[in-house]
């Protein structure tokens, strides 16, 4: 039963990884296409809207980093927030002002979907192993070390050294299930490389 829950749970750790992984890389990708498709704009839109998806995906990146603090995340997602609506300010001036429709029509769908990823990468982000899950593990865990200490005291020699080893491993799996379920704090995190590099390549080409 132990080994099941073990599994059972680390598999469930191990989904919810990935989906936070797969998830970053897709927001990561929907600011780089929006960015490159801000730069069809006509000037100053282009510029302007550059700068603000550049603090945008700043932004974004302090929310994924500080998801373990509430009160920075918090700040950093109404910030967020003032920055999509400048957005879609900027863009509606451009509409009101270009005839060319196919630019602003392709950016408007780049936007659109880099803030439909935002809310994926969120959803992720909160999505972890349900703490009842974890209660399950620890009390079978508790009630598996107290029968192996039990059948070993009923031993004519008991051994203690591989019921010591047992339980380092078990726990050592128990916590690694653990930090793997959590995505911005302990020893596994997923890789920000693709969204830092986006932020970065946003304002390094130019026009």
């Amino acid at each position: 039963m132990l080994a099941l829950m073990i599994g059972f749970t680390f598999a469930m750790a191990l989904s919810r990884f990935d989906a936070r992984r797969d998830a970053l890389m897709n927001e990561a990708n929907a600011i780089g296409t929006a960015a490159l498709r801000a730069r069809l704009l006509p000037s100053p839109y282009n510029e302007e809207v550059r700068g603000l998806l550049h603090e945008y995906g700043e932004i974004r990146l302090s929310v994924i980093q500080n998801a373990s603090s509430g009160e920075k995340a918090r700040v950093a997602n109404d910030r967020s927030n003032q920055i999509r609506e400048a957005l879609w300010l900027a863009t509606k001036r451009v509409a009101e002002t270009e005839k060319g429709i196919v630019p602003v029509g392709v950016f408007v769908q780049a936007v659109n979907e880099m803030l439909d990823s935002q809310g994926r990468h969120t959803f992720a982000l909160e999505s972890g192993v349900p703490n009842a899950v974890f209660w399950a593990l620890y009390g079978i865990g508790a009630v598996a070390f107290l029968f192996v200490g039990y059948a070993n005291r009923l031993q004519a020699r008991s051994l203690r050294v591989p019921v010591y080893l047992m339980a380092a491993v078990v726990s050592g799996l128990i916590l690694l299930i653990q930090d793997l379920d959590r995505p911005t704090v302990g020893f596994i995190n997923v890789d920000q490389t693709p969204m830092i590099d986006a932020v970065r390549d946003i304002m390094s080409h130019a026009d």
